[in-house]
């Protein structure tokens, strides 16, 4: 009887300890994703106050809406540039760097950090076109520009749209740099999407992110000290509130932009990549913008989405000859 017993108990024993085995298993798996995650939090952490020490302040800050946005100005021309970022840019001030430097011996250039950019505040304020322009011609005012061109990289374009309808007496000419248009609208984004990539950035996994990929300044006209700063704003502002609440706001202010075009009579010159990767239309519907215009021209250069970085001598040489030929 006893050596029956056994038998019967023998596949038990062994699936007990299976199930031992598999839960130690699991148990080791998880403390290890616990660890890994403690490290990176940790590591995040301290590399971030590191960081901050290292951070030089630039340009000036100015109050707009009870807050304090960053500007920089360069530049002693007759002629007056605004420039506007496009959506995430780390370091407007810096990023443009390139493009400043071409453009600053013509003209006085004006480059705004709009809030949650470069060195801005943040601002709990919503993301909607009617704010962001009524934030940056605030900005403008206080440095006491009355006349100016604007120029507007991606995301800002809509902004622009609005801000050239909304302003005419004010800007003289626009000037896009692969700017968005209203037609091809991003996709929606939904609070609830952004909160996953807020547990992303709170942990850390944001710098992870960073370290694996590419350097998007490698071989391009920034000195190694601007690159440092630059990488340094890049996971300051990475996924910061207000940026994300910008991303929420972005659909309905492309829908809102479809009912907006420039003025006829207002000069307008689009820098634009000839081959877009993924959008076929991207150049055909930069060209239905400017139909109407009686002033109106597209540069196509062989580029990628921040051609200003890459063609700033052509860029500037360009705008230089755009701006006399109206005179």
């Amino acid at each position: 009887m006893t050596h029956t017993k056994d038998k019967h108990q023998q596949p038990y024993s062994r699936l007990r300890r299976i199930l031992l085995i598999l839960l130690k298993v699991i148990m080791i798996i998880a403390l290890a994703i616990v660890l890994f995650i403690g490290i990176v939090y940790t590591v995040n952490r301290v590399s971030s106050h590191s960081e901050m020490q290292k951070l030089e302040s630039y340009g000036q800050l100015v109050s707009v809406a009870g807050k304090q946005m960053n500007v920089l100005v360069e530049g002693e021309g007759e002629e007056t540039i605004v420039i506007l970022p496009g959506f995430g840019t780390a370091s407007p001030a810096l990023d443009f760097k390139p493009l400043l430097s071409r453009l600053k011996s013509d003209y006085k250039v004006i480059v705004i950090e709009p809030f949650g950019y470069g060195l801005s505040d943040q601002t709990d304020k919503e993301r909607s076109t009617a704010n962001i322009s009524s934030e940056i011609h605030e900005a403008v005012q206080s440095l006491g520009a009355d006349r100016y061109i604007l120029m507007a990289h991606s995301i800002s374009g809509l902004y622009s749209l609005d801000y050239v309808n909304r302003y005419p007496d004010e800007v003289e000419a626009f000037i896009g740099l692969d700017h968005s248009v209203p037609s091809l609208s991003e996709q929606k984004v939904e609070t609830s999407d952004i909160v996953p990539v807020k547990w992303f950035r709170n942990l850390g996994f944001a710098r992870l992110q960073l370290k694996l990929g590419d350097n998007p300044y490698e071989e391009l006209p920034y000195d190694e000290k601007t690159q440092e700063q630059l990488n340094i704003l890049i996971r300051k502002n990475m996924y910061n509130d207000t940026q994300l609440n910008e991303a929420v706001s972005m659909y309905s202010n492309f829908q809102t932009a479809k009912a907006l075009t420039f003025p006829a009579d207002l000069p307008v010159l689009f820098f634009v990549q000839k081959n877009h990767p993924v959008v076929h239309e991207w150049v055909s519907e930069h060209e239905k913008q400017i139909v109407n215009s009686k002033q109106g021209e597209i540069v196509l250069l062989e580029a990628d989405h921040y051609l200003y970085r890459s063609h700033s001598m052509e860029i500037a040489e360009k705008i230089k000859d755009f701006m006399e030929s109206r005179m």
